[in-house]
């Protein structure tokens, strides 16, 4: 890892000082999360991108998604798609953060003329993890929906989402029934940026950091209902799955299972290892190098042409 990669990708010290406090400590409330994490790192637009802010996708505060679009000169019709969904322990975190969306904008919106949707949803305990699916879920058929007035393609969407958003879109691409249910169509395939949370049986019957108990409670019916490796269905969406190498919790391990399951239902999936922490696989993205071309080898191989 090169020093200047390091200095462009690392967490800003403010968010990881918040992580840390909710982590380890109570709950802090949804509206306290939100303005600590923009002022923690506020997404910058890139030079050559348009953006729409707060767009609603439902009647909460939170159910809001931000659009960043190609500027004007070079928009084009029936571009790509990409919703994003940050991360947070899903009990924080923000569609503006700057390692959410800057480096992503910067290639897929500006280099590759696609649409770029990053997306907030409601967080713990205010919307357990099951109903934070369902608003990713409202969100991607909000975003489907409203595609053509953007210059994208409805039907060339790619789901993505890192750590705690990785999960949610795991299990929405495991169960493309409970993105139906919400009134979205089919999507391309999964981008599930670094998730330990693809099997929570066995993670809550093992060794596991307390905020899970918090959050996914004590009912094992309740975490097989959130697991994408128990909800998988024949229909399930190509996955490309990247996992950091550095983390001692090993989620390559469990994303090395969870595509053998794939891989026995005849479903594609795809594992991508990265020597990166669990940050910085989701804030290198986008920028120049072979991690970012491997995911776009992925996208593009499922159809986001």
């Amino acid at each position: 890892m090169s020093l200047s990669l390091q200095n462009r990708t690392a967490g800003p010290p403010a968010l990881a000082l918040l992580l840390a406090a909710v982590l380890h400590a109570g709950p802090a409330p949804a509206q306290q999360d939100s303005g600590l994490a923009r002022k923690a790192a506020k997404a910058t637009v890139p030079a050559g991108v348009q953006q729409i802010p707060d767009i609603a996708y439902g009647d909460d505060p939170r159910q809001r998604m931000d659009v960043y679009l190609p500027a004007a000169a070079t928009h084009t019709a029936n571009a790509p798609v990409i919703v994003m969904v940050h991360g947070g322990a899903w009990m924080l975190g923000h569609k503006a953060m700057a390692h959410v969306v800057d480096n992503k904008a910067a290639y897929w919106v500006r280099e590759k003329g696609y649409v770029f949707v990053s997306v907030n949803y409601r967080l713990w305990p205010q919307a357990d993890p099951l109903a934070q699916a369902h608003d990713v879920a409202a969100a991607l058929a909000r975003a489907q929906s409203l595609a053509p007035s953007w210059g994208g393609d409805p039907a060339k969407v790619i789901l993505m989402g890192h750590s705690a958003g990785a999960h949610l879109v795991a299990l929405l691409g495991a169960s493309p029934a409970l993105a139906r249910d919400a009134g979205a169509r089919p999507w391309l395939g999964t981008v599930a940026l670094d998730s330990a949370a693809l099997d929570l049986e066995r993670i809550m019957n093992a060794r596991h950091m307390r905020f899970y108990d918090r959050v996914f409670g004590a009912d094992p019916a309740y975490w097989r209902s959130v697991s994408p490796g128990s909800v998988l269905a024949p229909d399930a969406t190509p996955m490309l799955l990247v996992c950091s190498t550095q983390r001692p919790d090993d989620p390559c391990a469990q994303a090395r299972d969870f595509a053998a399951q794939m891989a026995a239902r005849h479903t594609r999936a795809i594992v991508l290892p990265q020597d990166l922490t669990h940050e910085q696989v989701n804030a290198a993205l986008g920028l120049p190098g072979p991690y970012t071309q491997a995911v776009q080898r992925f996208m593009s191989e499922v159809g986001a042409l």
